[in-house]
């Protein structure tokens, strides 16, 4: 039952390298989303900009290798390729320090990726990648021609490169929310939702922006799933973490997976939780687990009820 569908899951706005103390490695919210996708069974693809220098090929490189599609990765001729400073000495809450005006803050809205965005079957996108007014007006037209499309709106705050109008524009064009405990304090204040609980939160926001789904990352103490009718508490998994950079990434991309393989809020709950464990447990924001995810596919269908296993098996008949 675990035959790949190949769904598009677009992930647009930051590719960079995420500098530690001892190493660099390739990351970026939504190009890891993209990258787990396909390790999921999808077709994954990162829409970003690098710099024309050799950090930028070494990045494009690297997706090839690992078979990711790379024609939406534009090269800018004038600025570097985006770099975040990471420190993780807290393992379970890493800081940045993001720098600025470099490539990915300059997407420009080519025919290409707008071709593109009429086939995609799911799109994830953030608020980081909305600090610079040229990649904001391009991820928004992209989410408007997108618009039959899965769309995640994953919070990512960073720093303080966030407004009210970015967060509500984005709100809008989305269908699902995904944040995380922190971030709904500061989403409360700053769109004055006046509700800081989370369910309150939830049910508030999927009613004034007309979402279908709140997703709700607790750390080690698992997940939340709010629809208007239903919610799902996921308790946490017991991992050693190397570290919790693209953990939460990960979760987005197994919680896109399940929506395309249609599974009940309950099983993707428990899907997207183990995979953001999994991530958790090894470094960097994009490690190699394609045979460990597999694994976790079969295991997830096996828990869906009865008469949906079989509707799934005649499906691939």
């Amino acid at each position: 039952m675990t035959k790949t569908e190949q769904h598009i899951v677009v992930g647009i706005g930051e590719l960079l390298w995420d500098c530690f103390a001892d190493s660099r490695r390739p990351g970026g919210a939504p190009a890891n989303v993209a990258f787990h996708a396909k390790q999921l069974g999808h077709e994954g693809i990162v829409c970003s900009r690098v710099g024309r220098d050799e950090m930028g090929t070494e990045l494009v490189e690297y997706l090839e290798r690992r078979g990711m599609e790379t024609r939406q990765i534009q090269k800018d001729d004038r600025r570097p390729t985006g770099w975040v400073t990471v420190d993780t000495n807290r393992r379970n809450a890493p800081s940045y320090v993001i720098h600025e005006d470099v490539a990915w803050d300059y997407l420009e809205s080519a025919e290409e990726l707008n071709s593109l965005m009429e086939s995609v079957s799911a799109v994830c996108f953030g608020t980081l990648a909305q600090r610079s007014a040229s990649s904001r007006e391009t991820i928004q037209r992209a989410l408007e021609i997108a618009g039959n499309a899965v769309i995640v709106y994953d919070v990512n705050l960073r720093q303080l490169w966030y407004q009210r109008d970015w967060i509500e524009d984005s709100l809008t064009a989305a269908n699902i929310l995904k944040l995380n405990e922190n971030e709904v304090v500061v989403l409360s204040e700053t769109i004055g939702t006046k509700k800081r609980q989370n369910r309150d939160f939830a049910l508030a926001i999927i009613e004034r922006y007309e979402l279908d789904m709140v997703c709700l990352t607790r750390a080690e103490r698992g997940c939340s799933l709010y629809t208007r009718s239903d919610r799902v508490d996921e308790p946490g998994i017991d991992v050693e973490v190397a570290d919790a950079v693209g953990a939460g990434d990960a979760f987005t991309a197994a919680l896109i997976s399940s929506q395309l393989r249609g599974w009940p809020i309950d099983t993707t709950a428990w899907f997207a939780n183990r995979v953001g464990a999994l991530v958790a447990g090894r470094q960097g924001a994009m490690p190699a687990l394609a045979e460990e995810l597999a694994r976790l596919i079969t295991d997830a269908e096996k828990r869906l009820p009865k008469d949906f296993q079989l509707r799934l098996s005649r499906r691939w008949k």
